[in-house]
């Protein structure tokens, strides 16, 4: 085995190790989102009390969605071509507009929350 071979061989299994911890938290935040929007919704019957599972499950995908982009990114460092550079570049794209987004709607979400909460120390 030549150490270009090993380079790439190291490489795929990294690549999978990043994508599998995507994965799982991915997984992990929608697990824990949809328990804590069953005992929320068990307890309370506002919807006002959703908007910090929202948050959670986004915090998730978001540093999910980092690690599928480092994955990609890893996929193309040991000789890349041209063709997986394009694609690199429109997956890079797609994932960093979902991504900003993402963190536009939690950043909005937290305003919410933070805005109620204040709402309600004033009403006391």
């Amino acid at each position: 085995m030549d150490l270009d071979e090993i380079l790439r061989q190291g490489d795929r299994i990294a690549v999978v190790l990043v994508e599998i911890a995507g994965a799982v938290v991915i997984f992990v935040g929608a697990l824990w989102a949809a328990l804590r929007f069953v005992v929320e919704g068990l307890r309370h019957r506002s919807a006002a009390v959703f908007t910090p599972v929202r948050l959670s499950l986004g915090r998730f995908l978001a540093l999910g969605l980092e690690f599928q982009l480092a994955a990609d990114i890893l996929r193309t460092a040991v000789s890349p071509t041209f063709d997986q550079i394009g694609q690199l570049a429109a997956i890079a794209a797609i994932r960093t507009a979902l991504n900003y987004f993402l963190r536009r709607e939690i950043e909005h979400e937290q305003r919410q929350v933070g805005e109620a909460g204040a709402d309600a120390g004033t009403e006391r």
